[in-house]
This record gives C-alpha cells, sequence and structure tokens, in this order.
C-alpha cells in the first residue's frame, strides 16, 4: 500500500457547512487497487464514531471532502438523537461503484479502517451494500451492516425507511393533527434502496403516492408493484405538484432556493442526508409555514438497526427502537414551536443536550 493516512485533529481547510470542527479527518490512498478515500470522525463523546461508507464518482476530492464533513456532523445528532452509544462518522470513497469497486479495493479500505482501531464503525451508503461490508470485514473488526449470512442485520434500507415514515406520520400529528398519512398526497423524490420501502408503508397506509427517480426503470418496477403510484418527469415537477409531503429520499441538497420558493407541500420529510442546500433554506420553509422534519432525525432507522448488529442483531427489537423515532421527532417539532425556533435547532439542541450530559461521563474515573 501506497503513502501513509494523513490525519488532522483540526479543521481540515475544507470546512464543514456547519462550521464545525471534527476530531479525525483521514485521507486515504491505495495505488495498486486504486483506492481513494476520506474518513471523516465527527465526535466520539458518546463513544466510538458509526456511520456508512458512500461510495460515489465525486468531481473533486474538495467535493468528496465537503460531502463527509456534513456527513459525518450530522451521524454524530442522529446517534445521539436515536439514544445510540456511538459518535458520529463517516466515509467516502471516491469511484463509480459499478466500475472501480473491487475485492482488492474493499479489503484494502477494511485495512485502513481497521487502523483507526476502533474509533470508527462503517456500515453501507449510497453504493455499497451488506456484502460489501463482508468483504471489508475479511481485514477489519470494526464492521457492521453485514449479510444475514454471516451473522449481519442485512439490508438497512428497511428500517430507514420504517424510520422515515414514522417521522412522517409524527410531523402530520404536528400539522394536522393526525398520525395518518391516509388521504394525503405525497412526494417521494428517488425510489432506490429506501424510497421504495417507503413507499410501501405509504401506500398500505393509505397515501396517494407521486414518485420521481433517475432511473426508469426503478420507478417502472415500483408501479408495477404499487399500480396506485403516479410518477413524473422530474424533481423540478414534483415540488411544484399540490404535495401535502415531499420526501427527498435521493442525495443531499435536494432542499435549495429554488426548492424552497415554490414547494406547495406543508411537510418536508425523507430519507436523504443533508436535504438542506445551506442553513438558510430552513428559515424559508418556517417563512411559508412550511415544517422541515430533520433529516438525521427521522432517518435514523438504518442506523440504529446496524447498531443493534452489535449487540447480536433482533429485527423486533430494532424495530421498536426505531419505532421511537416518531416520539423523537414529536418531541423536536413541539421544541421548536414553543421555543420558536427552526426544527434542526431544536433537534440539535436536544442532540447536544444528550451528548453534554452523557459524554461527560466519560471523564469519570472508573477502577479496572
Amino acid at each position: 500500500m501506497t503513502g501513509d493516512p494523513r490525519t488532522s485533529t483540526a479543521p481540515h481547510d475544507g470546512p464543514s457547512p456547519f462550521g464545525d470542527g471534527h476530531e479525525q479527518v483521514v485521507f486515504v490512498s491505495d495505488r495498486e487497487s486504486g483506492l481513494r478515500a476520506i474518513v471523516a470522525i465527527s465526535s466520539t463523546a458518546l463513544g466510538p464514531a458509526l456511520g456508512g461508507t458512500r461510495f460515489y464518482p465525486y468531481a473533486s476530492e474538495q467535493d468528496a471532502l465537503r460531502d463527509v464533513l456534513g456527513l459525518a456532523h450530522s451521524m454524530t445528532y442522529k446517534n445521539a438523537l436515536a439514544g445510540l452509544d456511538h459518535g458520529g462518522g463517516k466515509a467516502v470513497v471516491i469511484g463509480d461503484p459499478r466500475r472501480d469497486k473491487t475485492e482488492p479495493l474493499l479489503r484494502a479500505y477494511g485495512r485502513f479502517v481497521q487502523a483507526l482501531g476502533g474509533r470508527y464503525y462503517t456500515a453501507c451508503d449510497v453504493g455499497t451494500y451488506s456484502a460489501d461490508m463482508d468483504v471489508v470485514a475479511r481485514e477489519c473488526d470494526f464492521v457492521t451492516g453485514r449479510t444475514t449470512a454471516h451473522g449481519g442485520a442485512g439490508d438497512s434500507s428497511v428500517l430507514t425507511a420504517f424510520g422515515v415514515y414514522q417521522g412522517m406520520r409524527a410531523a402530520a400529528h404536528h400539522t394536522w393533527g393526525e398520525d395518518s398519512l391516509a388521504g394525503r398526497t405525497v412526494g417521494v423524490a428517488g425510489v432506490g434502496k429506501v424510497g421504495r420501502h417507503l413507499v410501501r408503508h405509504l401506500v398500505e397506509d393509505g397515501a396517494h403516492v407521486v414518485v420521481t427517480d433517475v432511473d426508469a426503470s426503478a420507478v417502472a418496477a415500483l408501479r408495477e408493484a404499487h399500480p396506485s403510484v403516479s410518477a413524473v418527469d422530474d424533481t423540478a415537477a414534483l415540488v411544484r405538484g399540490a404535495l401535502d409531503v415531499y420526501a427527498p429520499c435521493a442525495l443531499g441538497g435536494a432542499v435549495d432556493d429554488d426548492v424552497a420558493a415554490v414547494l406547495q407541500a406543508r411537510i418536508v420529510c425523507g430519507a436523504a442526508n443533508n436535504q438542506l442546500a445551506h442553513p438558510g433554506v430552513e428559515q424559508v420553509l418556517v417563512e411559508r409555514g412550511i415544517v422541515y422534519a430533520p433529516d438525521y432525525c427521522v432517518n435514523a432507522g438504518g442506523v440504529i438497526q446496524v447498531a443493534d448488529e452489535l449487540e447480536g442483531f433482533s429485527f423486533e427489537r430494532a424495530q421498536q427502537r426505531a419505532g421511537r423515532i416518531f416520539d423523537t421527532t414529536l418531541d423536536v417539532l413541539e421544541r421548536a414551536a414553543s421555543d420558536d425556533v427552526a426544527p434542526s435547532v431544536a433537534a440539535g439542541r436536544l442532540a447536544e443536550q444528550r451528548i453534554a450530559e452523557v459524554g461527560r461521563l466519560r471523564g469519570v474515573w472508573l477502577p479496572r
């Protein structure tokens, strides 16, 4: 392997969109396998960092760095709000997973994660799957989200979607006084790993569902499974439509200034990470009376599932824990209303409160 990981314990030159420093940022390269990756550890105040590995063809290293820093920071808040004893971290592998993902690359990546000594546990994300984690685990002890054949929890998108649905029900209760989406029109942008499961929950609840995706075959397969679902050509058409709820379920930055200005929905609640293109977008939503259910609050079902795997996976136990996302989301929205702040501010305060109260115990000496 070529080169040593470069580590920084101060904020990196490519600052997080949130303006916060990270405990550690590691750049990784392995010439023989073609691996280029970045691991960002935002916080270990609550325990070892936990977050997925995203495999994506970033246009530049700077774009990859910006993404991993924001994602790692969100994982800190997500894990705290979910009640997990884990801090926040994330990894990105730069490349096209359809072309560049190989066994040597994944195993090289596993060795670098192993070298972090357990400060970071990795799992699946965009472009990686449970089978990939099985390969990473051949070189690394700090892997979760593995296949059921290897004692893992399998596809974490199942409980991610379940958690988003619970968050959406909570937002509906806050907005309309009803826990159900029955009769409401929900627009889902992105019907891949998570979006397709979310659509099933919504259809079963009696919602009218409209979808869009850059992959026409994914839309066709979904409509074959759920004939009542309708589709539009693109996200621009979706957000301008007569929606009650908008669910971004693809990549981040889905809610930008243009979307915030034209969106007809009363609620934004989806599975995508870092949905707001910049912090000011949420204020536009507030001014327009649109309720934003913070993404790191509602999409925590997947990390709850992979964290449960570290205890010896029980789907029933993990689903019960993911069901608490309803109560957490409702608490966040009610705090936001009572304190007259944006929901992300209320969620951040709640997460930071737990980090401060529980994290301080890490400094309490225990006899061996």
